[in-house]
């Protein structure tokens, strides 16, 4: 039953068959109305960095110090910095648009048509639109900003305005940029790259068209592709949409509705895609789940000035530019107290964000049991 789905797919980079989607061969059964169920285990994404201790203890300590959980990316610039550098073109063209004397004045317009964000895809369109948590934001890396713009001319004069360099041999558009590396408290640069996708309107990771630059359309791409940094993106995005919400829950539409959609393919890699997705996912319900509850077991350890003395609550706020400034202006006593009430909202906001995860995990694996119970197939993901 294997030719349903591939039993290898990409993790990295194309080709690379590094992800294996096998199931549980001892788990694999027939049931009574002659039904196989393929069974599944979950996985977490592969950390070099970080193992998840065992000890509520230790949990609570490396979430409390930024690192209880890192993301796949595809780059090495913070997506902080990216965005900023995003935000710079996109108001650029803002500007010109409100300039009836600028030569690319009726271009700016019809570029801003579909609103601001509309001229961005990926995960930097992910990121400005805000669809994840802000410790997404923080921890995602990439390399580059892809920009969908019709009007070719203004894309380069903005860009050029704004010291970008074209690169005579890639084609490609580029600016160095410097960031702080909070772990080593060195300047660090880069290249940032801009890529216009309508100049590539093919997209060469599987030659399939690129669409658009809604949310739908980055998420068929993710699900297309499947790489750990796309169903890690999809994840995040899954996570934080509460259907109460009719804000968030209309972003949860689309997120199913490029599910349907990329299912309704049948194609043997989106199948393969769709699994690790929910395999990953409800891993990182468990996690978030242990999180939570170690949050809300050790929350008052903050208070303690033997497990956090000064020095140390300053090492605590080096990650964020808001809780350094806290620090600063209110002292060490203060800033103990907003840190205990941030872990209190973080203690229940874990819990919460795994309940979302896993109501849409469970339709994820509905929707692709629905493709396949016509021959008499179920996917499982083992408890």
């Amino acid at each position: 039953m294997l030719t349903l789905w591939d039993n290898k797919a990409d993790v990295l980079t194309k080709g690379d068959n590094l992800r294996e989607i096998l199931p549980i061969q001892e788990r694999i059964y027939e049931d009574e109305e002659g039904t196989i169920h393929y069974v599944f285990n979950k996985l977490n994404f592969k950390n070099p960095r970080y193992n998840i201790p065992k000890n509520d203890y230790k949990l609570f300590k490396k979430f409390l110090d930024g690192g209880s959980r890192n993301y796949p990316s595809d780059g090495n610039i913070p997506l902080d910095i990216v965005a900023t550098e995003a935000r710079i073109i996109i108001h650029e063209i803002q500007n010109i648009a409100f300039d009836k004397d600028h030569p690319y004045f009726e271009d700016a317009r019809e570029t801003l048509r579909k609103g601001k964000y509309g001229i961005v895809r990926g995960c930097v369109k992910i990121y400005l639109n805000k669809y994840t948590t802000r410790d997404w934001r923080r921890k995602r890396f990439t390399d580059d900003i892809d920009f969908w713009i019709f009007k070719i001319g203004l894309f380069e004069f903005v860009l050029k305005k704004n010291r970008w360099i074209k690169n005579n041999k890639t084609k490609e558009w580029e600016k160095s940029v410097y960031w702080n590396d909070y772990e080593s408290n060195q300047t660090r640069t880069a290249k940032l790259i801009a890529s216009n996708d309508l100049n590539l309107r093919i997209d060469f990771t599987n030659g399939s068209h690129l669409e658009g630059s809604h949310l739908i359309n980055i998420l068929k791409k993710k699900l297309s592709r499947g790489h750990d940094v796309d169903l890690s993106d999809i994840i995040n995005i899954a996570m934080v949409q509460n259907r109460i919400d009719q804000e968030q829950n209309s972003s949860m539409e689309v997120l199913i509705k490029a599910i349907e959609e990329s299912a309704n393919t049948r194609d043997s890699r989106i199948i393969s895609n769709l699994i690790s997705l929910c395999r990953h996912a409800y891993a990182i319900c468990d996690y978030l789940n242990l999180v939570g509850n170690a949050i809300k077991q050790y929350k008052n350890l903050i208070f303690d000035k033997i497990e956090y003395t000064s020095d140390q609550l300053r090492k605590l706020c080096r990650y964020s530019s808001h809780w350094m400034g806290y620090l600063v202006n209110n002292g060490t006593e203060a800033t103990r107290s907003m840190i205990y009430s941030y872990l209190i909202r973080q203690g229940n906001v874990k819990l919460i964000y795994s309940k979302n995860l896993k109501r849409f995990t469970d339709d994820v694996l509905k929707i692709l049991n629905k493709k396949v119970m016509h021959i008499k197939l179920v996917f499982e993901i083992s408890n």
